[in-house]
């Protein structure tokens, strides 16, 4: 029998208390504070606006630590922990605990669990916020402090190892991701010995044109759904009904054109269209295979050169025509092929990674939340 089992048997064996929330714990809205004003009076205290992060730093406070935060706009629903000295904005409202009764990081794990639930308290019509009163009657177990406290523990150091663990994959998967990059840059680097051309030498921007109709989320490639930092892309959550598209044939280069700083590129895998914030690169000689230019293309090197000679600053783009100027070093075939079959199984490596970590981060997620959930489903006492 486990020590939880145990203080159960011993304080609650026939079941515990649901009391609403309004009893057991201060729900207070939070106190609207301007952007304006963070700016004015920057200080150490972050400002809570319903979500992951803090909005700003101001130099007053409204929230105790150890307060749980629901998002009242935005967000809705959402569930936070704040374990500091803050300012907690109108986005958002408190829920303090009563301490004599229910301990905080229990309210916390509880309400967490029932993040779905709450995110339905909407107020219907007009702005989207979240009914307090809702919250306020929402039902909530009330073991006693001691079974509490065990739950708050176990939670907690599993929630520790889950960081842990998340951090040392991605730690790894960073490592992995830099090893790739400093051998792709080597091998891309060539002497005095090996020509070089303008990328326009050797490729033009494609001039084919393709109907909408002929389109589907795959086939479709918008900047928005091209990935940063040289993931690819994922399909597109928007599909032009009517007009003509520019098209892209399998082995084409399509790299985002703007804010070339995302690193945004791909090479396509099969036939199909995008729009005027995608430029798709066709090869026109036959030195050079579309794998080898991908690769160089999808370096640091290429992007910083794309980034310097870009136009406006709030959304910088691409130049066409400086990326036409680009200098391509043309090795013979036989070592283009040499360089991009080494890069090929890197590529994969870095591949299997970026997909199995976040998949076992998932998983452990998962497994946190059917524990999260099996540890706070109590037994009603009855009458």
């Amino acid at each position: 029998m486990s020590r939880l089992d145990e203080l159960i048997a011993e304080l609650c064996p026939d079941g515990v208390e649901y009391k609403t929330l309004g009893k057991v714990a201060l729900i207070e809205l939070g106190k609207r504070v301007t952007k304006a004003e963070i700016e004015r009076n920057p200080g150490k205290y972050p400002v809570w606006h319903g979500g992951e992060t803090p909005m700003g730093y101001i130099n007053k406070t409204n929230c105790p630590p150890n307060t749980v935060l629901v998002a009242n706009t935005g967000s809705i629903g959402y569930v936070n922990w704040i374990n500091i000295d803050s300012w907690c904005s109108d986005a958002a409202s408190m829920v303090i605990a009563k301490k004599d009764i229910l301990c905080s990081r229990f309210l916390y794990h509880f309400l967490k669990s029932k993040e779905f639930k709450i995110k339905k308290f909407r107020r219907v019509g007009g702005v989207p916020t979240l009914e307090l009163r809702k919250l306020r009657s929402f039902p909530i177990p009330v073991p006693p402090l001691p079974v509490q406290r065990e739950i708050v523990r176990i939670l907690d150091n599993f929630t520790e190892l889950t960081a842990e663990l998340t951090a040392e994959l991605n730690a790894e998967l960073t490592a992995r991701k830099k090893q790739y990059e400093y051998y792709r840059d080597l091998l891309l680097m060539f002497g005095n010995d090996v020509p070089r051309v303008a990328l326009g030498d050797v490729s033009r921007y494609s001039k084919e044109r393709i109907s909408a109709t002929e389109l589907n989320a795959d086939t479709y490639v918008g900047v928005d759904n091209l990935l940063s930092d040289k993931r690819g892309k994922t399909e597109s959550n928007y599909v032009p009904e009517n007009g003509m598209c520019t098209k892209y044939q399998k082995g084409n280069v399509l790299i985002g054109n703007i804010r070339p700083y995302l690193k945004k590129i791909w090479r396509a895998t099969n036939t199909g269209g995008t729009n005027g914030d995608v430029l798709v690169i066709q090869l026109t000689d036959n030195r050079i295979i579309s794998e080898y230019l991908y690769y160089l293309l999808s370096s640091d090197k290429f992007f910083a050169y794309d980034m310097q000679n870009s136009k406006g600053a709030k959304m910088p783009r691409g130049d066409k025509a400086a990326i036409m100027k680009y200098s391509v070093p043309v090795p013979p075939l036989e070592e283009q092929e040499r360089i991009v079959a080494i890069l090929d199984r890197f590529d994969a490596l870095c591949n299997d990674l970026t997909s199995g970590i976040p998949a076992e981060i998932e998983a452990r997620q998962k497994q946190y939340e059917y524990y999260r959930d099996k540890l706070l489903s109590f037994k009603e006492v009855t009458a």
